[in-house]
């Protein structure tokens, strides 16, 4: 039987979203709510991620073990994730398990806040920070991220920093919680063989009685800020380069061309900085990205070389910038959209992927697109939808931060 999509909106706001797949051998739940390190004040910065990591110390009712047992009980593989712009509980376990998995997730979206737990994750929060400082890409990262975005809330780290965690309250928390944990600002996502109309029953019995508080996310484009940055690490012996560039939207349908210009230019393997950089020994690692978000998307180039070759990768990074779009051969297009579609497609076999995809989609656009719709667009972005995508982002780096050796 094929598969089929499913909408459902509760009275409070909260909407369950659907892809039912008789076939599947397995189903999968994630709670998205629409927010993350954007939708925080300054003063509580990295609040969401934290919140993340309380949801899993228990509610009133259950205990942490006991909700970490339950999990385990009926097999499930189950997380959590923090981004900038939402935040995700889920889990994936066979189709006769979906009922018990739908209501533990629910009940831990309503968890306790017990300040002995709150003082205790804190203590885990900023080992994590401490542990990311260790990381050299993750450190140029974010603060490369915060000359991009200047005085915008894109520049927050998820994390926090080690200030914004030790200062936080509990109350902090859970004022939070309560403006922006709303029933209209979650998303149920499903997917797999599943009965949906049971399962928006349910969940209707679990959380019909959330509040909805209206909260909004200002979505226009920010001006970027961007300029140099050089940092110097005595924990590193390499040079770290890392360039953003302004990028397509998450809801402009030019993003799939500039997936696919992220791609030709930075894919892990047969890519031009991989022949440029990295097959020629100049550097040990040289990709490229695209990340779109609400209301704006950045471009990302990243390379790890000798210190004393920086300048020299980074003078390689913009000639192949330079030449980029004429470079780019109908051959090249073809082969391109046929990796990317066929990557697509395989994740697009598990309902663990597919509930993710739903969920995110909808989390930022409020709309449905069938997987194959998306292959297609994919597949039928031109070589001349690349040179108008290139035209209005040309990959012009407004912010280049270095790491190097202290």
């Amino acid at each position: 039987m094929p598969l089929t999509f499913h909408e459902h909106r509760l009275p409070n706001g909260l909407t369950i979203v659907g892809e039912v797949d008789p076939d599947a051998h397995s189903a999968a739940c994630g709670f998205y709510v629409r927010t993350g390190a954007r939708d925080e004040d300054p003063a509580v910065m990295g609040v969401s991620h934290f919140l993340e990591h309380m949801m899993f110390k228990g509610t009133q009712e259950i205990t942490a073990e006991a909700l970490n047992r339950a999990f385990d009980d009926m097999g499930a593989r189950n997380n959590a994730f923090t981004s900038n712009e939402m935040t995700c509980f889920y889990a994936h376990l066979l189709p006769e398990r979906l009922d018990a998995g739908v209501e533990l997730l629910a009940r831990m979206m309503r968890p306790a806040l017990r300040q002995e737990d709150f003082d205790t994750e804190k203590g885990v929060i900023l080992e994590e920070i401490a542990m990311y400082q260790d990381n050299p890409f993750w450190v140029l990262y974010e603060s490369s991220t915060e000359k991009h975005f200047g005085t915008h809330t894109l520049a927050h780290r998820v994390l926090g920093t080690a200030k914004t965690i030790t200062d936080l309250t509990r109350t902090q928390m859970l004022h939070y919680f309560n403006a922006r944990y709303a029933a209209d600002n979650t998303v149920v996502s499903l997917a797999g063989r599943l009965d949906f109309a049971q399962a928006c029953d349910r969940i209707e019995e679990l959380c019909g009685s959330w509040a909805a508080t209206g909260v909004t996310r200002d979505s226009t484009r920010p001006a970027l800020a961007g300029g140099a940055l050089q940092l110097h690490d005595a924990k590193v012996n390499r040079g770290y380069l890392l360039a953003l560039a302004d990028a397509p939207a998450m809801d402009d349908e030019r993003r799939y061309a500039a997936m696919l210009l992220a791609q030709v230019l930075g894919a892990s393997d047969n890519s031009r900085l991989h022949w440029a950089l990295v097959e020629t020994g100049l550097a040990e690692e040289a990709q490229a990205g695209y990340e779109p978000h609400d209301g704006v998307g950045e471009f990302m180039l990243f390379a790890v070389a000798d210190p004393s070759r920086l300048d020299e990768v980074w003078s390689v990074m913009q000639r192949e910038l330079d030449s980029l779009i004429e470079s780019i051969t109908p051959d090249d297009l073809v082969r391109l959209t046929n990796k990317v579609a066929t990557g697509a497609t395989v994740g697009g076999e598990r309902p663990h992927d597919r509930m993710h995809r739903l969920g995110r989609l909808w989390t930022y656009l409020e709309r449905y697109i069938p997987l194959e719709d998306e292959v297609d667009r994919i597949s039928n972005v031109t070589l001349d939808d690349l040179r108008e995508t290139h035209k209005a982002f040309p990959i012009r780096p407004v912010t280049v931060g270095r790491l190097l050796p202290a």
